[in-house]
């Protein structure tokens, strides 16, 4: 058995959690998600809480059946937190010249290409851009659906990969970038 799928999910008040045909619904203050769950894992509900059991009789190899507990509880339970408490990540642009703005959810990107980079976020993606003398221009993204959150955070990213060289990228906050010498150092 998977030790993170034994673990029981509480349901904090606001949330109602569905599960009919081997779909589970959440709806919360924050928004509704909607997760596939594979029949070789039975989800039971009581006394305000989710726990998960590998069913024995279904034909998937036991391996299998393993990591989808596991799988499927970190699945409804990043849920759970989501419609209840949301998710947010902050990410600043480190270089010269590097800008940022939206409007609604259409990103500008200004990163030392000879052209502006704009990306449309979906709709359940709340976008805030900040410009403050003195400091690094920053994004901050807000959601309910986590994989959502985490999939716009690596496009955003992949736009200027953050280098080891002169630090130069777009970081998330507080993330620390080892840095290498240049050729320089290897002459001496």
């Amino acid at each position: 058995m998977s030790r993170i799928g034994k673990l029981p999910i509480n349901i904090p008040a606001g949330v109602t959690v569905s599960h009919e045909n081997g779909i589970v619904t959440v709806k919360g203050p924050k928004g509704e998600l909607s997760q596939k769950v594979d029949p070789s894992i039975i989800m039971k509900m009581e006394n305000g809480q989710i726990t998960f059991e590998i069913d024995e009789k279904s034909p998937v190899n036991i391996k299998q059946k393993q990591a989808f507990h596991g799988l499927y509880r970190s699945l409804i339970n990043n849920m759970v937190v989501g419609v209840s408490e949301g998710y947010k990540k902050h990410m600043e642009l480190v270089g010269v010249g590097y800008r940022v703005s939206n409007q609604g959810n259409l990103i500008e990107f200004s990163l030392g290409y000879t052209h502006p980079i704009f990306l449309q976020l979906p709709s359940e993606v709340k976008v805030e851009t900040k410009m403050e003398r003195n400091q690094n221009p920053q994004i901050i993204l807000e959601s309910c659906d986590k994989q959502l959150l985490g999939l716009i955070c690596a496009k955003i990213r992949s736009f200027r990969m953050p280098e080891p060289y002169k630090g130069k990228g777009i970081l998330f906050k507080g993330e620390v970038i080892r840095r290498k010498s240049g050729k320089s150092a290897a002459a001496k």
